[in-house]
């Protein structure tokens, strides 16, 4: 079924192709005083956009949220309840992606507009501090949900099982490895860690050690770690758990990890640093922590996206662009009636753009960027990029043809990272990093190449 729909999706236009027709046919009518429904349908009667019938219904839809968009922006507030009782109207948290997308960035913009006219004393960033101001709030309660999506969302599988492979080259002589993991969440990628690890031809593992960085949430996290130990008993790998909270991430020190001059050290930050950006020194304090921690490689994958931006509509347009990809990739994976994808769109997604499009300065937590600012800031912290290898990128693109047949997901290197792009459009980045200078040489972190093999393990 999943091979069907994927083949099914590449054959029309894209949800993100639909979206820039969109954004054309709205500057051609945005000079318009006032345009309903009837003046889209005569616009697009002249069939030069060659759509079908659903696509053509999907592209009004689009065209709505961005009027909608266009008058909040511009404070004419009257019109813009109209556009949005017509999108509110015509879309469906149940439908295709178009339809998901404009649902959720809708009630979004009544956020903003109740928020800017006083109708509402509730603010789109409030809850900071509460579950969205550190990943483990959202994430790690919805694990089941994560789980089934790391497994099915290709390009989540991409990334990950190529950050394995620059990790698992690594420390091919460590006997004992300690994985600093700053997100934990479903813990899916210490249990691919695992499977790599107990197939190492030479050098067994004789300790595999985890520790999970938090700001609440212990409980939770306690549990994740209690199914990476069943799960390594299973394997037969000697495994310690241990969890470092924190009221706030910068808070973090490195005398709060129990670290060992015999073990190689790993950090992992996935989808974490985008929480950072806000809090003043925040990013500055957890990469000087990850320094003196002294690891071996460090492993970021953030999402592949500029939502950094003062300005409304700019920050509105880049927002679109990017969930309107990853619901289309959803809409590809999943049964429009899936539970998983409704909790995944309802509980995680939907606040993002609420966050994202709604909140304004210090109450905005979501600030995504791409891998040339990532890059910037990285190294004026004094962090080296290092260059994925040919083992890591042909990693990526073995997942990405197994998941995803054609060319719906597919790879690319932006300098020493990698770039995954869902459908032609740049969704996340995997990037590996390390110090300029060890401070204290590992003598079990030498690099060894060597294949993870199927990703299906």
């Amino acid at each position: 079924m999943f091979y069907t729909s994927i083949m099914a999706s590449i054959h029309g236009l894209s949800a993100a192709s639909l979206i820039k027709i969109a954004r054309a046919s709205f500057n051609k009518i945005a000079s318009l005083e006032w345009f309903d429904l009837s003046v889209l349908n005569k616009f697009f009667n002249d069939g030069c956009f060659n759509l079908s019938g659903d696509e053509i219904k999907d592209v009004e839809l689009a065209i709505l949220l961005l009027a909608s968009a266009d008058k909040v922006d511009s404070r004419q507030f009257e019109h813009a309840r109209k556009f949005l009782n017509l999108c509110d109207f015509l879309s469906s948290n149940a439908g295709s992606s178009i339809q998901r997308v404009v649902h959720y960035f809708s009630k979004a913009l009544r956020e903003k507009m109740d928020g800017e006219t006083g109708a509402t004393t509730s603010k789109a960033g409030e809850s900071r501090g509460g579950e969205l101001s550190h990943p483990d709030e959202t994430m790690v309660s919805l694990n089941p949900a994560l789980i089934t999506c790391s497994l099915k969302l290709p390009f989540v599988q991409v990334t990950q099982f190529a950050g394995l492979q620059a990790i698992i080259e690594n420390v091919a002589s460590a006997k004992k490895v300690h994985f600093i993991d700053l997100a934990i969440r479903s813990g899916a990628q210490c249990t691919a860690l695992m499977q790599a690890l107990a197939t190492r031809d030479q050098c067994s593992i004789e300790l595999l050690k985890v520790t999970a960085v938090g700001t609440t949430s212990q409980t939770k996290m306690k549990e994740t770690g209690k199914r990476l130990a069943r799960f390594a008993e299973a394997l037969n790998i000697p495994f310690l758990f241990n969890t470092v909270m924190v009221t706030d991430l910068k808070d973090i020190s490195e005398d709060m990890f129990e670290l060992n001059d015999d073990e190689a050290v790993v950090v992992s930050s996935r989808f974490l640093l985008r929480h950072t950006l806000t809090q003043s020194d925040c990013l500055e304090s957890i990469i000087r922590v990850v320094k003196n921690l002294n690891p071996c490689i460090v492993v970021i994958t953030e999402f592949e996206a500029d939502h950094t931006s003062p300005i409304f509509m700019e920050r509105f347009s880049e927002a679109l662009s990017f969930y309107t990809t990853y619901f289309d990739c959803l809409e590809d994976c999943f049964d429009r009636c899936d539970q998983t994808r409704t909790i995944l769109e309802a509980a995680y997604l939907g606040l993002e753009i609420r966050n994202t499009v709604a909140a304004e300065d210090e109450d905005r937590i979501f600030r995504d960027m791409k891998i040339e600012a990532w890059r910037t800031c990285l190294t004026n912290l004094g962090l080296v990029e290092v260059e994925l290898s040919s083992s890591s990128l042909y990693q990526a693109n073995l997942v990405a043809t197994q998941f995803a047949p054609g060319n719906t997901c597919t790879c690319c290197r932006n300098g020493k990272s990698l770039v995954v792009n869902w459908k032609g459009t740049p969704i996340l980045s995997l990037s590996t990093w390390k110090l300029f200078e060890q401070s204290k040489p590992r003598r079990n972190c030498n690099v060894k190449r060597k294949s993870l093999g199927d990703p299906a393990l």
